[in-house]
């Protein structure tokens, strides 16, 4: 219990520590979504667009929060334009977007670092142990937005995720419901930023959905299982950053992929171990 508890006497941790879960819900949330789709490209995409609308908003004097999901939209909406408007194809124009945006970002990231002798890479990795008390009000208000825009618009959603044509044949908004799923991803990201960066976050967005998905069979059960994979995971990789002086975004990133490692081999259902073990016995 000592080693639960010793941490908590510190404001930094108990501010940490609500982010790392309210990150953990929402990533594991919106990232089943994106598992489904199979737009991993789209997340990534997404969360490397964020990096100039940080860099602007905070040579600005902008809150970081509104300059990053502005950017985040503005990249989907010009993703959607080259893709309808053009021969190519979308997974190639989320490359051409995300490597475009990502690179202006790290531009002017270097430029404002130059000038003011202040160290932004906190962007780029995270720095959740760095936390302020508006930062936990920002990440709550953008976590209660994306959970209460899942369960308003599950049914929908769902039914776009799985057949997009026949959600349309149906009279479903397709468009829109596509623009708002790109508006909680973009929400998720800049909610995601300050525990694990815009380069880890693609991985709390997909590893917890795909874990779960390697153990239960429906959507809702892999959001509820996710969720829980992605907040235990966050509350460990802090407590591991805490107690063995570990960066603590890769470390909340180390202990999702060992966890997501562990199903894949011993899944009931789908681990490859498993699977084995059933063939075995069914020879024999």
């Amino acid at each position: 219990m000592d080693i639960l508890i010793e941490p908590l006497q510190y404001a930094f941790m108990q501010r940490s520590l609500i982010i790392a879960i309210l990150v953990g819900l929402v990533c594991a949330l919106v990232g089943s979504y994106l598992m489904v789709q199979r737009l991993a490209l789209l997340g990534d995409a997404i969360s490397h667009s964020v990096l100039p609308g940080l860099a602007i908003a905070f040579l600005l004097g902008f809150n970081i929060f509104i300059g990053a999901f502005i950017a985040g939209i503005l990249s989907t909406v010009i993703i959607t334009w080259i893709r309808t408007r053009s021969t190519i194809k979308e997974d190639a124009a989320m490359g051409i977007v995300f490597s475009a945006f990502f690179a202006l970002g790290i531009t002017l990231i270097t430029t404002i670092q130059k000038d003011n002798k202040i160290d932004l890479n906190h962007f780029l990795f995270g720095n959740i142990l760095g936390v302020t008390a508006s930062d936990v009000r920002d990440t709550a208000i953008i976590a209660v937005v994306v959970v209460l825009s899942v369960i308003l618009l599950y049914k929908e959603l769902l039914f776009y995720s799985f057949d997009p044509s026949g959600a349309k044949a149906a009279g479903l908004p397709v468009n829109l419901l596509n623009f708002g799923l790109m508006v909680l991803i973009a929400l998720t990201v800049v909610a995601s930023l300050k525990a694990v960066g815009v380069i880890l976050v693609l991985s709390l967005l997909i590893t917890p959905g795909a874990t779960a998905y390697l153990l239960v069979p429906r959507l809702h059960q892999v959001m509820t299982v996710g969720a829980g994979i992605s907040i235990f995971s966050s509350i460990s990789g802090m407590y591991l950053s805490y107690y063995y002086n570990l960066p603590s975004g890769p470390a909340i990133v180390l202990v999702v992929s060992g966890l997501f490692a562990l199903a894949i081999l011993f899944s009931p259902s789908q681990g490859v171990l498993t699977q084995r073990r059933q063939k075995k016995t069914e020879s024999h």
